[in-house]
């Protein structure tokens, strides 16, 4: 684990980022501070580790489930568990299947596309190769999830 996901306290997270590139996920991170959406955000490196996150099981078994997370954004090539793995997971249990997973991914492939959103993706973003991109890419999929969408509630 890097030092970004070193918040052993697990106090309640808005925002999980499941990306295996450390430096994709601290400018996700510097996109949404710029933004002011950076108060509860948590980091997962592959997919195990965020369904272990989600689910508060492993290392995360003292996680409080409480506060539901309000957003995850979801590479989709992960070691361990894919990307379309846990969106297929998170979306057939009851307590998660609610929850908004938005792809952020390098994938511009048909057919990631239309899994993804088959099995339940609410949004698909292609991660802009330019530096400043990027960062509005980001900074507006957060803007809109964190503060436009209105969520239903959540089973838990």
């Amino acid at each position: 684990m890097n030092n970004i996901n070193q918040m052993k306290s697990f106090t309640p997270v808005d925002i999980l980022i499941v990306e295996d590139n450390p430096n994709d996920a601290e400018l996700a991170i510097r996109a949404l501070k710029k933004s002011n959406l950076a108060n509860h955000i948590f980091v997962t490196e592959n997919g195990e580790e965020a369904l272990d996150f989600i689910f508060s099981r492993g290392e995360f078994a003292e996680r409080d489930k409480s506060k539901a997370l309000k957003v995850i954004f979801l590479d989709l090539k992960l070691p361990k568990v894919s990307g379309l793995e846990v969106l297929k997971v998170l979306k057939s249990h009851e307590s998660t299947k609610m929850l908004p997973v938005v792809i952020i991914t390098s994938s511009k492939e048909d057919p990631d596309i239309q899994e993804a959103y088959a099995l339940g993706a609410n949004s698909y973003v292609v991660k802009p190769v330019d530096f400043d991109s990027f960062i509005h890419a980001i900074s507006s999929t957060g803007l809109y999830w964190l503060l436009i969408n209105v969520p239903p509630k959540m089973n838990g």
